[in-house]
């Protein structure tokens, strides 16, 4: 599914690499990764204290527009989680 250019956005707005988040007023744990020189990416986030997880994969398509494919879950979760999600 095509991605909004809201979600885009917040989603590009994240960093790189692991750290911490607030969203929804829980704490998380966050990794973002890159692949395929950037046209794949990756962000799995853990509930610390909780069971939340929230698993994505992002491609960067060559026509410019970007595929979001959630991991096992509601493509709603995902948006609401990256539109949501505080960096540390």
């Amino acid at each position: 599914m095509t991605v909004d250019p809201d979600f885009l956005s917040a989603f590009d707005a994240l960093p790189f690499g692991g750290y911490g988040v607030t969203a929804f007023g829980r704490r998380y744990r966050v990794t973002k990764s890159q692949f395929a020189c950037s046209r794949s990416q990756k962000l799995v986030a853990e509930e610390l204290g909780g069971n939340d997880y929230v698993s994505l994969n992002l491609y960067r398509l060559a026509s410019g527009d970007a595929l979001l494919k959630p991991c096992e879950m509601p493509e709603e979760k995902v948006r609401e989680f990256v539109l949501n999600a505080v960096p540390d």
